[in-house]
């Protein structure tokens, strides 16, 4: 048969062949005999839509994350990408593979760690007893013994967190997530056995940890409670469903809610910044004011975080302190100005009265040289001019050393009012950071540390201390300049803030030394950090009249321990720094 390759051609004939072997014209019985006329074959790479979509369809829709990949592959088979269907349905199969593993190990060793440590009010025999509940509920199915055990080292980790003992909502709140991980893994009868349970808890949580914090919305929290006392009742299946129906209405009421009030913080913060932009155009002459302006601005511009907020709050405190000293001595040096002031206008006035009886006097004497007879007449009158004038000349003398005297004292109030303005516009923004580099001084070191400590010891993590000393620092002095070292000291502290994480601590030890504050982090990890911050300062080089200058420094690293202080942490990464000294310097060395 001869090969056609008019396209029009080629789709008469295929129509003619369907009719004439009786075929069913199917999309599919089409393309195959247009193939077999045109002596084409099928493209391997065609996209398998009707295959893809079916099997999509097939796919269980139980939770979020089944119901989100159905979504995204439902895309890709409308985009026809077949590659981001198969990186969802990959990551998805991923996902749930990591999610059946069991890390027995590490379930054991926290759970042992958390054994050991001491919780105010919880006992080693509650502990027991929770522990044999457990064990003797969930111990036939490895997958539910593995959930239940996490759900109870969260709630014994909840007891430690707050430092009190565990409260009924955060027991029931822990249980909660045991049973409900519990009955995902177990069988039928196992969750029938639960139900009862797990209604109780949802209705607790539902008042307690959902109505309480809608306070602001009485209408949603008292469908909260109605929630929670239909969810008591619901023994049937119909109520079950009304009860899920309401429940879908009450959580899409919850997120509108959510909206609401992420609306309303935008808008809050756009009031803040107008305000924060206006202040700052009437405070164009008062310098002292533009540090405080800055924290507020910095807090509007980033993310919100317990951190920046709490440093802001103490550094606006100490700024605030030093105001009210500047407001008293302002206060002091105008009643100061006021009263020389007053004293000079007084001695002005008197000045003013004797220079008028002055005048008077001199009236008098010149009427009585006009009335004179004899020289001896004009010679009492002369003597009583000499005498007035003298007077009037004592008085303007001491009005002008008064006057002197008076222009010294404003003169030094001014300059004492221009020092504490100085003095408060300096402390505004080194409350609690180092005037050279930017970072943490001392003192801010030591508010730092004693936060870090406490949040690491209610959320039971690791918290590790490195201190690194530049290396040949005297010798860059003595050959450059201190200006130089001063500079590479900024230059190393820049590096550090562009390198670590936004969770670290920079601090400026003193000298050359700084300190950082690794929190969360294990000592391994926090010595690869500090590796990595050396590689980081071999890259940017520290440039001085366009001369490349290699900068490297030493550090030693330690893992705080319970029983110790910032003293002794401190003092351990020091002895680990002179050992990285001593063996070769440019190195990072750990003190177990």
């Amino acid at each position: 048969m001869t090969t056609l390759t008019n396209p029009f051609e080629i789709a008469r004939e295929t129509l003619r062949l369907l009719a004439t072997r009786r075929i069913p014209p199917t999309p599919d019985n089409y393309l195959t005999l247009y193939h077999e006329i045109s002596g084409t074959h099928p493209s391997k790479d065609a996209f398998p839509e009707k295959q893809l979509r079916t099997l999509a369809a097939a796919l269980p829709k139980n939770t979020p994350e089944q119901l989100r990949l159905a979504r995204q592959l439902e895309e890709a088979v409308k985009a026809g990408n077949w590659d981001n269907f198969r990186e969802h349905l990959a990551q998805f199969v991923s996902a749930l593979a990591e999610a059946q593993k069991l890390a027995w190990s590490e379930l054991i060793t926290n759970l042992i760690r958390q054994w050991d440590a001491k919780h105010v009010g919880l006992t080693a025999a509650r502990k027991r007893e929770s522990l044999d509940h457990v064990l003797s509920g969930a111990g036939a199915n490895p997958e539910t013994l593995f959930n239940r055990l996490q759900g109870l080292m969260r709630s014994w980790g909840q007891g430690k967190e707050s430092e009190t003992q565990t409260s009924p909502e955060t027991q029931s709140s822990a249980t909660l997530a045991e049973t409900l991980s519990a009955t995902t893994v177990s069988n039928p009868t196992q969750a029938e056995d639960l139900l009862p349970e797990l209604r109780e808890l949802f209705a607790f949580t539902l008042e307690t940890a959902i109505a309480t914090q809608l306070i602001e919305s009485p209408q949603l929290s008292n469908d909260a409670k109605l929630l929670a006392a239909d969810i008591r009742g619901a023994s049937k299946l119909e109520q079950m469903q009304d009860f899920l129906t309401r429940l879908k209405r009450f959580a899409f009421k919850l997120e509108l809610l959510a909206e609401d009030q992420a609306e309303l913080r935008r808008s809050l913060l756009s009031l803040l910044r107008l305000l924060v932009e206006n202040i700052t155009e009437l405070v164009v002459d008062d310098r002292w004011l533009h540090g405080q302006i800055d924290v507020v601005r910095d807090i509007i511009e980033k993310p919100l975080s317990q951190r920046t907020v709490d440093d802001a709050e103490r550094r606006l405190k100490e700024v605030l302190y030093k105001q009210s000293q500047l407001k008293a001595s302002l206060f002091e040096a105008r009643d100061a100005i006021k009263q020389m002031l007053a004293g000079f206008v007084d001695h002005l006035a008197d000045f003013a009265d004797a220079t008028s009886e002055f005048h008077d006097k001199l009236e008098g004497c010149a009427e009585k040289i006009s009335a004179a007879n004899d020289i001896s007449e004009l010679g009492n009158v002369l003597g009583e001019v000499m005498r007035e004038t003298r007077t009037i000349q004592l008085n303007a003398q001491k009005s002008r050393d008064e006057l002197r005297s008076t222009q010294e004292k404003v003169k030094k109030s001014e300059a004492r009012i221009h020092e504490l303005e100085m003095e408060l516009e300096t402390t505004s923004d080194l409350v609690r950071h180092d005037q050279l580099t930017g970072v943490l001084n001392r003192r801010g070191l030591e508010d730092m540390f004693n936060k870090e400590v406490a949040r690491a010891l209610r959320h039971d993590t690791l918290l590790c201390v490195g201190l690194l000393d530049i290396d040949n620092f005297k010798k860059l002095n003595d050959s450059l300049g201190h200006d130089v070292g001063d500079q590479a000291l900024i230059h190393l502290a820049n590096v550090c803030r562009e390198t670590l994480r936004p969770q670290d601590t920079v601090a400026r030890f003193g000298g050359e030394e700084f300190i950082i504050l690794l929190p969360e982090t294990p000592l391994a990890d926090a010595s690869v950090a500090l590796t990595r911050l050396q590689r980081e300062l071999t890259k940017k080089f520290f440039l001085n009249d366009n001369e490349k200058v290699l900068i490297t420094f030493s550090a030693g690293v330690t893992q705080m321990l319970p029983e110790d202080t910032q003293a002794s942490v401190i003092k351990r990464a020091d002895e680990a720094m002179y050992k990285a000294k001593q063996t070769g310097k440019n190195r990072v060395v750990t003190a177990q």
